[in-house]
């Protein structure tokens, strides 16, 4: 669902640019202003047409970015392609054969060299299509921080380690998103991005055949396309209303809904953990938007690359 911008979504509002402020001195929300005034505009044309094509276009872009921050920071490191000195973080185990929106990306980078050269940085077209992405399937606005420079290393090892499977445990998840500088609500309430997006079989076949804490009927529904063995690739939908950025994922989740091990982790219904969390979030959407878009602030200022660092890249898939 949208979001309404009663005046408390406008204290909201006032709260996240606070907190964009405040997260990384070195970027701003006007960066690109005088530099290349069309940078944002750019951008949310072309992502308005790839989600129009194919809602769960939105999701992907948004994935990418999620991806790339949990790694090295926010770096566009997730965009480079495999060579002859490096193997990527495409290739590591969260993202082989699933990542997707790269075209999008590559296609938004041409525009904007086009008109700015050198000037807008790939981890900048990310995060700025991550956000336009959330609003194009209903959800909330929130100001990105821009000033990010692109970095000119992979590290696929690293990916393995800091992108953890869907099979992995509340008390797991908590640990990393500290290391980032995340609370247990910014796990929660950034996890609620699987409101869109589809997740493929070989990612919750266990879960169906192997966990009690899963809705009978629901556990049925999903067998017939993904059995236990053949179909890895065949999907399913990571909530029940895939193609709008909602708060389904949290209502299925005390539902006994959620298709992924990690996503029902945030609820086991005994009272513990984040249980709380979800049930706030389930009953009250507009409070999930708000803690959505200062979350995306925080996540987007994770060891941003400014000033001399990095470079800004003419092709996002390698480096100058």
């Amino acid at each position: 669902m949208g979001y309404s911008y009663s005046s408390a979504a406008v204290a909201v509002s006032v709260l996240v640019v606070a907190l964009a402020a405040a997260a990384s001195g070195q970027l701003s929300t006007t960066f690109y202003a005088s530099s290349c005034p069309t940078a944002l505009s750019t951008i949310r044309s072309a992502v308005n047409a790839a989600v129009a094509r194919e809602p769960r276009m939105g999701a992907s872009l948004l994935r990418l970015h999620f991806h790339d921050c949990f790694v090295q920071g926010c770096d566009a490191s997730i965009l480079l392609a495999d060579n002859a000195t490096f193997r990527g973080e495409q290739g590591a185990f969260p993202n082989v054969n699933s990542l997707r929106g790269f075209e999008v990306i590559s296609s938004i980078k041409t525009q904007l060299e086009a008109s700015c050269r050198q000037t807008v940085s790939c981890a900048d077209i990310l995060a700025v299509a991550a956000r336009d992405s959330v609003v194009a399937l209903g959800g909330p606005s929130y100001p990105v921080e821009l000033g990010r420079r692109d970095g000119m290393t992979t590290n696929q090892t690293m990916a393995n380690t800091n992108l953890h499977p869907p099979t992995t445990d509340l008390g797991n998840f908590v640990t990393s998103f500290a290391g980032k500088g995340l609370s247990p609500t910014d796990l929660v309430v950034l996890t609620g991005a699987h409101t869109v997006g589809v997740a493929q079989c070989t990612n919750f076949r266990s879960r169906l055949y192997g966990e009690s804490n899963i809705n009978a009927p629901f556990a049925a529904s999903l067998r017939a396309s993904c059995p236990q063995a053949g179909g890895d690739t065949n999907l399913a939908p990571l909530d029940s209303t895939p193609n709008a950025f909602d708060n389904a994922f949290f209502t299925d989740l005390i539902a006994g809904r959620g298709l992924l091990h990690s996503d029902q982790e945030l609820y086991r219904g005994d009272g513990s953990g984040t249980d709380a969390l979800v049930r706030v979030y389930a009953a009250n959407p507009a409070r999930f938007n708000a803690d959505f878009a200062a979350a995306m602030v925080r996540m987007g200022a994770i060891r941003p690359l400014t000033g001399t660092q990095g470079e800004i890249r003419l092709n996002c898939s390698r480096v100058n």
